[in-house]
């Protein structure tokens, strides 16, 4: 990798930690750029039951590939970060999940495949991603039954989008790290990585 590809991949991971949490966006959102702005929305409107140390609801969903994915594909062989987004085509969600592209080498190297849920149609799941480019890892549809593992992981908001939620989920199936976040900002993904770091030394 050149030392310019080291530095564009430096100054967009400092970008992703600490700058897009804090409420910079990395892209403006014109009316004509098939971003939707739904303005500022109640922060949480949930309150999950699921604690540290609890195991994690099973589920299996369908995936843009295709297939579907669960998390009993992954016991025993990797840890999973649950990501659940609120919507397509919104302009926090259409950050986040670029960010995690970036940050692919930290997630591998700590032996963790993310898992992207939406309670979006493929369809649109479809669109909106390929708008956003390739992504590394599975990216699931919760459309039906409408909202069914939010539900399960206690994170389906009142009006049937999910809370902009992390769970992290270790090899035998155990939650370790819950972010219920503010569905208007970015998790930070300095936190995400942290939780990951302390399963290495357990």
């Amino acid at each position: 990798m050149s030392n310019k590809a080291i530095l564009t991949k430096i100054f967009f991971l400092v970008f992703v930690i600490v700058l897009a949490p804090r409420g910079v966006c990395w892209a403006s959102t014109p009316a004509d750029s098939g971003i939707y702005d739904p303005g500022n929305l109640k922060p949480m409107d949930t309150s999950t039951s699921l604690k540290v140390g609890d195991v994690a609801p099973e589920f299996s969903l369908p995936t843009l590939s295709g297939g579907a994915v669960s998390l009993d594909q992954y016991r025993n062989k990797k840890n999973v970060v649950l990501s659940f987004v609120p919507a397509a085509w919104t302009p926090v969600c259409s950050q986040q999940w670029p960010g995690y592209n970036i940050a692919r080498d930290l997630f591998e190297k700590l032996d963790t495949v993310v898992i992207g849920i939406s309670v979006d149609n493929i369809p649109t799941l479809h669109a909106w991603t390929r708008e956003m480019g390739n992504l590394w890892f599975p990216v699931a549809s919760d459309f039906w039954p409408h909202g069914a593992v939010a539900q399960k992981y206690g994170i389906l908001r009142s009006d049937g989008v999910s809370e902009r939620a992390l769970f992290v989920i270790d090899k035998k199936g155990v939650v370790r790290f819950i972010d219920v976040h503010d569905i208007n900002k970015m998790p930070k993904l300095e936190d995400l990585i942290k939780a990951l770091e302390k399963l290495q030394t357990n």
